[in-house]
């Protein structure tokens, strides 16, 4: 599988998003998951500290075991725990890394990442802690989701001749498409930031499974998903675009799926595209499902979604 850089790392275009872990997956389909991405080429595992009550990164550092040092590991801190493990604050930055590193059953964090901007902590200070995370090896490469172009122009500036982000990840694809407008994918370019999609496929709207105007599917994250959530995905606007988007799939002989991943990864700052999967065939479908697309087909998908 092609790969593509997030700072001095080399990723998979197709990584696992291991929010599953934990919560939908016990330990046996968290192991069969990770181990069949290895098999695929897939070596990019993004989890975060609250995934599956904690339990995300303990099912992941399990399943790799003895192969570790064939995968990247990205993880993330920053959002609530509880009521006292949350924030950006210096001395909970290390205390979440020493954490993160004992569930993980690893000694290095290859891509760590601010979860959530924190207003209440100057981002110097949480960059000062992180500095220090990688001088003592213990952190390879940090990286941040959820920023703006402002948040991430201001991080530059407090980074200095130190660490630096490398790498944003934050929602994007077909369905949601705000990257583009509000400035964050320009800046990418701009600032040399990998930038990293997630809900790519839009939670599940664009796998081909879901069809406008037929019910949702059962075992699903729509169907799984609270309503006051899935109202938003399931609303009259994104059901017209998925139904477009599905008669040209049909019309090119291209699957929607293809289609998803591919759109994304034609954006030169896009690394690596993110996307859970509940079974071995799910991520060995994500695996397979790249392409390059013509410029004639990206241009039509640009037209039928925005």
């Amino acid at each position: 599988m092609e790969k593509r850089a997030i700072g001095s790392l080399e990723v998979s275009v197709v990584g696992v998003g291991c929010n599953n872990f934990g919560a939908r997956l016990d330990q046996g389909a968290t192991s069969a998951v990770v181990l069949g991405a290895l098999e695929a080429g897939v070596n990019f595992f993004d989890t975060a500290d609250t995934y599956g009550g904690t339990k995300s990164e303990e099912f992941l550092g399990r399943a790799l075991g003895a192969r570790r040092d064939e995968a990247v590991i990205a993880t993330k801190f920053g959002m609530p725990i509880d009521d006292t493990h949350f924030g950006a604050h210096p001395n909970y930055v290390k205390q979440a890394c020493e954490a993160s590193l004992r569930r993980l059953g690893t000694d290095r964090v290859d891509l760590y990442q601010l979860h959530f901007p924190d207003s209440t902590v100057p981002i110097a200070d949480t960059l000062g802690a992180l500095h220090e995370l990688v001088a003592e090896g213990k952190v390879r490469e940090i990286g941040c989701s959820n920023l703006t172009v402002a948040q991430l122009e201001e991080a530059r500036a407090a980074a200095g001749e130190g660490p630096r982000f490398v790498s944003v990840q934050n929602q994007y694809s077909l369905l949601a498409r705000e990257p583009e407008h509000d400035g964050v994918l320009e800046a990418c370019s701009r600032l040399g930031l990998a930038f990293l999609p997630f809900y790519p496929l839009a939670n599940g709207l664009l796998t081909g499974k879901f069809l406008p105007g037929q019910p949702i599917p059962e075992g699903t994250r729509l169907a799984l998903m609270p309503p006051e959530r899935s109202v938003h995905w399931l609303s009259n606007e994104f059901q017209g675009r998925v139904g477009a988007l599905l008669q040209y799939a049909d019309e090119i002989e291209v699957p929607i799926l293809t289609l998803a991943f591919s759109w994304l990864l034609s954006h030169e700052a896009v690394s690596s595209v993110i996307a859970g999967a509940s079974s071995v065939e799910q991520v060995q479908s994500n695996a397979a499902a790249v392409r390059t697309l013509s410029t004639d087909v990206i241009a039509m998908l640009s037209v039928l979604t925005d």
